[in-house]
């Protein structure tokens, strides 16, 4: 690592998490680690999987990453797109990040910062 560059924290173990936006933190840091391919499809997979392991525990509160929730309402006017994608907020954001010739990961971490940075300025909670 070079003088300029930051030092980046080191890694939790799952059981330091404590919500999902933990685990995108984590995500965040080594995508490629977690998702295969570091592939937003397969990170929406992870995110499912996800929503099943809290619901199997009895968690309570909304998700916000269903195909209809907080985070795709908010994305799609935000991907100038009309009307909810029957294909979901996953492929929707690896198609843009096509058209901008960048990395599918990089572009959801970007709307994720928005969409929460937009969701706390407005006093919504985006943390379970």
């Amino acid at each position: 690592m070079s003088a300029a560059e930051p030092e980046r924290r080191k890694p939790r173990h799952p059981n330091e998490l404590s919500d999902v936006y933990d685990f995108l933190n984590e995500i965040r840091l080594r995508p490629g680690m977690w998702v295969r391919r570091s592939s937003v499809l397969h990170l929406d997979s992870m995110l499912t999987g996800f929503w099943v392991a809290e619901q199997i525990h009895d968690a309570q509160g909304e998700w916000d990453f269903h195909h209809l929730g907080p985070f795709s309402t908010w994305l799609w006017p935000r991907l100038g797109m009309k009307y909810p994608s029957a294909l979901g907020w996953a492929t929707e954001i690896e198609r843009a990040a096509e058209a901008e010739s960048k990395p599918g990961m990089e572009l959801f971490f970007e709307l994720l910062d928005e969409f929460r940075a937009e969701q706390t300025a407005a006093g919504l909670s985006v943390a379970r």
